[in-house]
């Protein structure tokens, strides 16, 4: 084998249509475009959506509702995630990168506790938000509640 004697494989290169290039290529005239018409035109550009002069879908389909843009989204943790997590490291005090280093927050996230299962353990807690359950529940096991 020499560099010189290397080719493509049989039927991987192809060569592109030549269109508009007289009648004798079989792709003169009408240059595979059809017959008249705006699509036949050159500058032809449909609008997105467009229906041909039917009532559009995004038209058709019924709007409710809003976005609200200033709801604050947040990442929940529960106290039974908090629990375990504080039987597994033996740690009293869980800020957000306690969270983001064990995985359950991400850089942008915002940590609201809530309140399903129960905790033994005094621990003082670091987040943006507390349900109110979550709150007692920290406070009776005497921890401490930190918003940040």
């Amino acid at each position: 084998m020499y560099l010189h004697s290397l080719k493509p494989a049989e039927g991987s290169v192809k060569n592109r249509k030549r269109i508009g290039r007289g009648a004798g290529s079989g792709r003169g005239g009408t240059s595979t475009r059809g017959h008249k018409g705006a699509k036949s035109r050159s500058g032809y550009s449909q609008k997105a959506g467009f229906e041909g002069g039917q009532m559009p879908l995004q038209r058709r389909v019924p709007k409710f509702g809003f976005k609200n843009i200033t709801r604050v989204e947040f990442k929940a943790i529960n106290l039974d995630v908090i629990q375990a997590l504080a039987e597994s490291t033996n740690e009293t005090v869980m800020n957000f990168d306690f969270f983001k280093a064990h995985g359950l927050v991400q850089k942008k996230d915002k940590v609201k506790v809530l309140g399903r299962g129960e905790i033994s353990k005094a621990i003082e807690i670091h987040a943006h938000a507390f349900s109110g359950t979550a709150a007692s529940s920290i406070e009776k096991a005497g921890g401490k509640t930190v918003a940040l």
